[in-house]
């Protein structure tokens, strides 16, 4: 290899390296704005209870993260609602919990669950095999979300949609 060559190769690769350099903090930073608009979109989310009282359901499985409802483009990047992460679902006579692995529990109150509902993807990831547990939301702020729960077994599901029923009935 000539010394010419070598030149041109090391400039095309340091320009291709600060490319990728430029690339990956543009993204960070739209990743972080996300996340600001929608931490103060959002607010607080509502308290975890001294006492949630007698357990109606557990079901373990995989939380899929959270997405603005009603259409699934925006997938939620505040705080860490946006972590995947194993988990249990339990569901309560007051309201639903999402204990996550090495992330904050999620409550969410009885009087601000709109629906629960099977869907084959959310988020853009299709599981059509399993399916996921989508439980909408109303926030304290007045934002509906969508909280997506991959259970490990499908025959659980059906017990989340009688206790709905049950529930609006």
């Amino acid at each position: 290899m000539n010394s010419g060559t070598l030149v041109g190769s090391l400039i095309f690769a340091a320009v291709l390296v600060v490319v990728i350099a430029v690339v990956i903090q543009l993204m960070m930073r739209s990743w972080r704005r996300r996340s600001e608009r929608q931490a103060e979109l959002i607010g607080d989310l509502p308290d975890l209870p001294g006492q949630a009282g007698e357990v109606v359901i557990t079901t373990r499985g995989h939380y899929c993260g959270s997405m603005m409802a009603p259409g699934w483009s925006e997938r939620i990047t505040a705080g860490d609602l946006g972590f995947r992460s194993k988990a249990v679902l339990t569901r309560y006579a007051e309201g639903i919990m999402v204990e996550r692995v090495r992330a904050q529990p999620i409550w969410i109150p009885q009087d601000s669950i709109t629906g629960i509902r099977i869907e084959r993807s959310m988020g853009g990831r299709a599981v059509a095999r399993i399916g996921i547990l989508a439980i909408r939301w109303r926030l304290p702020s007045g934002v509906e979300i969508d909280t997506g729960f991959r259970a490990q077994h499908r025959e659980e599901y059906a017990a989340w949609l009688e206790s709905e029923e049950e529930r609006r009935a």
